[in-house]
């Protein structure tokens, strides 16, 4: 079904972080964008859709007031909104903002450092980072924190007056991943999916003042990425299984049991249905959702297999709505491998 295409050659290998890959799609400009993070630099390629040109960036994370940062960057997202299009980087210390292309910073948010614990009342240090982002409803990114809040940043059409408007707290524990729903269906009433360490799902309905609809209970088991698609949660976990979720309700369609080893990246190809699924196993499946309306269910399909051999995967993406193409990053490659339908 699908066959090995070029790979692209990246500046670093790709670090073992959850959901580490982004691809964003130009067609005016017959261009895709990927982005992959190596510890504290994001690695950008634009390649042209014949094949031929490819230029690089690397974006570093960044500090106020310091020449060069050290901090981690967690991860590295597109994000599209319908007036324009951001790639947003979490780190240990902050949140920044960039078009698309990587030349611009326009926002900068920085991560609230816990103070240092006095000897009379210690608590054991926190480690501080933000880590998953979805842009969601018109004018929203959101974004993870390792307290368990969702920052809400409300995004104009254009220019740099980016403001948080709102923290959303209902996790007790670190985010994994945040996603929209996918596939444009005005129908749905929850618009986004928030996932933690504890494997816990909250549903929400965004808008000028979010609502949270739902929560849906994790097993003590990391949810390390999450899709929601026609009203569905997908939820990949560090069991390597994935479980499809009524988002408002919470009723569980489907349980598969989708890889031997922890999943760290999931996709859906929103006009065709279909779901990438990556794992620390070597294997990228593909395969297909049906909404039943009939029976208001979700049926899964398995269609192919690639084996990634001797690489811990860390991000897989679909190149387009269709699932026409994707790509994958693994630990310590310095390359994107591609794969497309034949």
């Amino acid at each position: 079904m699908y066959h090995k295409e070029k790979s692209i050659q990246i500046k670093n290998s790709a670090s073992a972080l959850y959901n580490n890959l982004s691809v964003l799609r130009i067609a005016p400009r017959r261009l895709t964008y990927f982005t992959v993070v190596h510890a504290n630099v994001v690695n950008m390629v634009s390649a042209s859709w014949d094949g031929l040109n490819y230029s690089h960036r690397q974006l570093q994370s960044k500090e106020p007031n310091v020449a060069t940062s050290t901090s981690l960057i967690m991860q590295a997202a597109f994000c599209v909104l319908p007036s324009r299009e951001l790639l947003v980087i979490t780190s240990q210390k902050g949140i920044q903002m960039y078009e698309s292309d990587g030349s611009i910073m326009v926002y900068w948010h920085a991560l609230d450092t816990p103070e240092t614990p006095s000897e009379v009342n210690y608590v054991p240090a926190q480690a501080v980072f933000a880590r998953g982002i979805s842009a969601v409803w018109e004018n929203y990114i959101c974004v993870g924190v390792s307290s368990g809040s969702i920052l809400v940043f409300d995004v104009p059409s254009k220019g740099s007056n980016i403001t948080l408007s709102e923290v959303l707290e209902e996790h007790k524990e670190s985010i994994t991943d945040i996603a929209s729903e996918c596939s444009g269906s005005q129908q749905c009433i929850a618009d986004l999916v928030s996932a933690d360490d504890g494997g816990n799902l909250c549903v929400w309905k965004s808008g000028e003042e979010f609502q949270l609809l739902n929560k849906i209970p994790g097993f003590d088991m990391s949810c390390s990425s999450v899709k929601l698609w026609k009203g569905t949660v997908v939820a990949g976990y560090g069991t390597g299984q994935i479980r499809l979720y009524e988002a408002v309700t919470g009723i569980l369609h489907a349980e598969v049991n989708a890889h031997a080893r922890w999943i760290y990246s999931l996709d859906i190809a929103p006009f065709s249905g279909l779901l990438l699924s990556a794992a620390e196993d070597s294997l990228v499946r593909v395969w297909h959702l049906t909404v039943s309306q009939e029976t208001n269910s979700v049926e899964v399909a398995h269609l192919h297999n690639e084996c990634v051999t001797d690489t811990q995967i860390c991000g897989a993406r679909f190149c387009d709505g269709d699932g026409y193409a994707f790509a994958v990053t693994g630990y310590d490659l310095s390359e994107i491998i591609r794969y497309t339908q034949t």
